[in-house]
């Protein structure tokens, strides 16, 4: 198997949605599209660009963090800015650690009580 993540070689597939599904991707670049709009949006693009950024990292998805790290810079973005919105995402996947753990101790009490 060669490189998970080849930025250039990996755009090339696309064509696979273009020839099979052009429909959906139409759909799909007009949705992302309008959610990234540079204007005409209450949150700033930059805000959106981290939210994007600490999704990505939050879903462990390269391509996200790549593509929305590099939009977030390029709408302004720091360094320490993106440190935060990679704490952010750490603080939510750990939270949700956290909460979901204590399903077990519930799960448990109701296999106490059967």
């Amino acid at each position: 198997m060669t490189d998970y993540f080849d930025r250039e070689r990996d755009r090339t597939y696309t064509k696979v949605y273009k020839s099979e599904t052009p429909d959906i991707l139409q759909a799909f670049a007009a949705f992302d599209g309008a959610v990234f709009a540079g204007e005409g949006r209450e949150i700033p693009l930059k805000f959106r660009e981290l939210i994007a950024v600490a999704v990505g990292i939050t879903t462990q998805c390269v391509y996200c963090i790549d593509a929305h790290t590099e939009r977030a810079v390029a709408a302004g973005a720091s360094q320490g800015e993106l440190a935060e919105a990679a704490w952010v995402a750490t603080a939510i996947r750990a939270g949700g650690g956290f909460a979901h753990g204590r399903l077990a101790f519930k799960f448990s009490d109701d296999t106490h009580e059967h």
